[in-house]
């Protein structure tokens, strides 16, 4: 059965703000560092953000540094992306993916979940 679950995606206008939220069942998300990645429809998947097993390290993505910040909370189990200012071209499935570290996720996630939806448009 599926060991990672997006939620928290939709619709909302421009500048608008979404919490995307991966929570894991069967693993413990501390034993890994944690992606969120998107695909829009005819472009390529996009690694948004990581951050490391202990928590101490966090990567974004140029286009969205200063509106997106990643967390974890060991004791849910869960990591979230806080989205804040979004634009219409943040629009995209995102997923979330553990593995072992950040610098090899894109290739090498030992899971990934099936995706939520997130629209930006006016």
């Amino acid at each position: 059965q599926l060991q990672l679950v997006e939620s928290g995606g939709g619709l909302v206008q421009p500048g608008g703000s979404l919490r995307l939220s991966c929570a894991a069942s069967g693993i413990t998300l501390d034993n890994y560092a944690i992606g969120w990645f998107r695909q829009a429809p005819g472009k390529e998947r996009e690694g948004v953000s990581c951050i490391s097993r202990s928590g101490a390290s966090t990567q974004y993505v140029d286009s969205v540094k200063g509106r997106f910040t990643i967390s974890r909370d060991n004791a849910k189990n869960t990591v979230y992306l806080q989205m804040n200012s979004l634009k219409p071209e943040d629009t995209a499935v995102y997923y979330c993916a553990a593995g072992l570290m950040c610098v090899v996720l894109m290739n090498r996630a030992y899971y990934w979940g099936q995706g939520t939806q997130v629209t930006v448009s006016s």
